[in-house]
């Protein structure tokens, strides 16, 4: 299925804090739309931002102020403020006697295809990958490949894994908050504002998509001191290998991706299993359909597996559709070597990445290298090992490796498609229609997905996996958190560990299974849910993920998209998994920042 050629109605929507709507009164058609407020509703003891600060760097036309904190009581400021790029044209400046600025907006302004009311706001959610922590800017830094569109670009610092979900998105959203709080002595428009990350930022930037005025984030929001009365609603999101659906992720990784484990014991195999049935059953029962509204179910096979019905078929479907769009996209000969520095990814790397991270640097872990053999991409692929390491403070093992090796030059499509068959064939192909089709979703783990986690992947027996510190209690340890997980530990060494985790409180008096559910898009997104209807969902995303990567099952990106082009309201849900590619900003073409930004003008045409 093509998602971006899905275009729903658009459903009129209210902003349940903006405009004064109660959970209980918004509709399940809300998403983000108007963001005004009446001045009365909003309480803080925040300055807006000040008007006789900017600065100006002339070589790229933009007015600029950074350090500016966005909440009354923060964490830790370190991290909790923000900085604000907005191309020159969209203000009238007159220089100040210590170099700043003094500004009015300029409503006749035009820069690209905005005013400087109309002007998208941009904002990276691109967290250092190791902690999922970003400090804010210190100094200036060149975003004109945003700024140079017309785009307003805000970089806000943030808590990361540490401090503890959902300390994060906490953070982003009373970001999201000041800045429309400040709506009138800066550009932009804040019906349309814009976020993007990858990996735990591709994540935090699906959850601020699908989680807008969320009420179960207020005492969080309080804790720091965000201003009340306004909404952290977004109007679009745009999610690389989003690690998210935590709830549920360990179950659809075994599912997947568990049979190409090897070694285990009789008791890890059994536990192995137990979250392979436990998806089934999730699956089941979450109500999933597939674009022409037909349920999507697990039945049990042969083998005594789930893996049969609906859905199963979906996601073989889904496999065989990223195969089919890497044959169409690449001409051939194909040269797999010469990917890796093309501008599928390296131009995503330094554009894409370059805005989200503080200096325009790319730090340690923020491009996992890949298991040893993987398979060249459509546009690129990392090399490195992975085995045992603990790239971006993922803990990864060598339990399992896929079957083939790719490399070279292929001089047609068949040649190819012969060498994904190297060790026994799993993949049919049709040169008159350059259509491949695969023999069943196990033979492509094994063969190009294999599972690199250890067992319990996200929620590690240990708890020493990274989730497990991200719901943590910001004391250095990691805790459990999977419900499912513990249900079926219980009996063995792991069962007290697991029933104290998930009993404990945290500052403000949530155990975890409320932390998760925050975290957690689908808790919003569908009617299985409690957290149905009760957020004003983004109208816009954007998905890509690489399909060969270890970290996550496909299911986690696919449901989301799945479940947002059900969602009354959402406009537009464009998802793709790459062929081969794996944890990094991947596309089909090109490179992500401009693919990027033409979505984004996409949407604002729409």
């Amino acid at each position: 299925m093509d998602h971006s050629k899905k275009w729903l109605s658009v459903f009129a929507a209210c902003s349940m804090l903006a405009t004064g709507c109660s959970a209980s009164q918004a509709s399940t058609a809300s998403t983000a739309s108007s963001s005004s407020s009446s001045s009365s509703s909003i309480v803080t003891n925040l300055s807006k931002i000040d008007s006789a600060k900017w600065q100006y760097n002339a070589e790229a036309d933009v007015y600029y102020q950074i350090g500016i904190s966005y909440c009354e009581t923060p964490a830790n400021s370190t991290y909790e403020n923000l900085a604000v790029f907005v191309p020159g044209n969209y203000f009238t400046g007159k220089q100040n006697s210590d170099g700043t600025y003094t500004v009015s907006v300029n409503e006749a302004g035009k820069s690209g295809n905005y005013t400087a009311a109309a002007a998208p706001i941009v904002m990276p959610i691109n967290t250092r990958q190791d902690i999922w922590r970003r400090t804010a800017l210190s100094e200036y830094q060149d975003e004109s490949a945003y700024t140079g569109q017309g785009f307003v670009y805000v970089f806000a610092g943030c808590r990361g894994r540490d401090d503890g979900a959902p300390a994060g998105v906490t953070d982003i959203k009373a970001a999201i908050r000041y800045l429309r709080y400040s709506a009138d002595t800066i550009a932009g428009s804040m019906d349309n504002i814009f976020v993007f990350g990858m990996s735990g930022g591709g994540a935090q930037s699906a959850i601020l998509g699908a989680s807008g005025d969320s009420t179960i984030y207020d005492s969080y929001l309080t804790a720091i001191g965000a201003v009340q009365g306004v909404s952290d609603a977004v109007a679009g999101s745009m999610d690389w290998c989003p690690i998210t659906n935590l709830d549920t992720a360990d179950e659809s990784y075994e599912w997947m991706m568990g049979s190409t484990r090897s070694g285990l014991s009789t008791s890890d195999q059994a536990v192995s299993d137990g979250l392979a049935n436990a998806w089934a059953e999730w699956v089941n029962q979450a109500g999933l359909k597939d674009e022409n509204g037909n349920a999507l179910t697990l039945e049990k096979s042969d083998s005594g597996i789930y893996h049969s019905g609906s859905y199963y078929n979906y996601v073989k479907t889904q496999i065989e559709t990223s195969l089919n769009n890497f044959l169409s996209d690449n001409t051939f000969p194909y040269d797999s070597s010469s990917a890796s520095s093309s501008a599928g990814m390296m131009g995503g790397m330094t554009g894409g990445v370059k805005g989200g991270m503080t200096g325009g640097t790319l730090p340690s872990g923020t491009m996992p290298a890949m298991s040893s053999g993987t398979t060249s991409g459509a546009t690129s692929t990392a090399g490195g090992t992975t085995a045992g390491g603990t790239a971006d403070n993922i803990a990864r093992s060598t339990t399992s490796s896929i079957s083939i090796t790719l490399s070279g030059t292929y001089e047609t499509a068949q040649a190819y498609i012969d060498a994904l068959n190297a060790n026994g064939t799993w993949v049919t192909y049709d040169a008159s229609t350059n259509q491949a089709s695969i023999t069943s979703v196990a033979d492509f783990c094994k063969a190009m997905k294999a599972a690199t986690k250890s067992l319990g992947a996200f929620d590690q027996l240990d708890a020493g996996q990274g989730e497990n510190t991200l719901f943590g209690y910001a004391d250095g340890s990691g805790a459990h958190f999977d419900s499912l997980l513990a249900a079926i530990v219980k009996g063995t060494d792991y069962e007290s560990a697991f029933t104290a985790d998930l009993a404990k409180k945290d500052s403000v008096g949530n155990t975890v299974d409320v932390r998760v559910n925050m975290y957690t898009p689908l808790y919003y997104l569908l009617q299985s849910y409690d957290g149905y209807g009760t957020s004003t969902v983004a109208k816009y995303w954007r998905i890509r993920t690489g399909i060969s990567q270890g970290d996550t099952a496909l299911t986690t990106e696919m449901n989301l998209a799945l479940a947002l082009e059900d969602y009354s309201g959402v406009k537009n849900v464009d998802f793709a998994s790459v062929w081969g590619m794996q944890h990094t900003m991947t596309e089909r073409t090109g490179d992500s920042t401009t693919n990027f930004v033409a979505w984004v003008n996409q949407c604002m045409e729409n």
